[in-house]
């Protein structure tokens, strides 16, 4: 399973279930960076030094951190879901079958209306 590193806007409740999934999952608070105002490139740098791979909804500026190339343990971007389980399996499901993450970017949305119907 994988390594996963949430940054501090992302949900608890989707890291609990990545969790049970059995995801290796941590978040800023666990690493010692919440509510320090810590930036982007920093998050990235720890979740980087741990081999972790960032979960984030701050696509704007992790994929542009991604296009600078700079070296890290994967980025995956998502729009935010209040269906923690549900928002959960799509990484899981997304992330599964990938192997390494390692320079990946991987955007994981959430369904649009139609979709969540079926």
């Amino acid at each position: 399973m994988a390594r996963l590193f949430a940054d501090e806007d992302f949900p608890l409740g989707t890291v609990e279930v990545l969790r049970s999934l059995g995801h290796d999952a941590v978040t800023t608070r666990d690493a010692g960076l919440a509510n320090r105002g810590t930036s982007d490139p920093d998050i990235l740098r720890a979740a980087t030094a741990d081999g972790r791979a960032v979960l984030t909804y701050n696509r704007i500026d992790f994929m542009r951190l991604h296009r600078q190339q700079l070296g890290h343990a994967g980025i995956i971007v998502c729009t935010a879901d209040t269906d923690f389980e549900r928002q959960a399996q799509r990484i899981h499901t997304a992330i599964s079958g990938l192997g390494e993450l390692t320079g990946r970017l991987i955007r994981v949305t959430r369904p649009g209306p139609a979709e969540e119907r079926t």
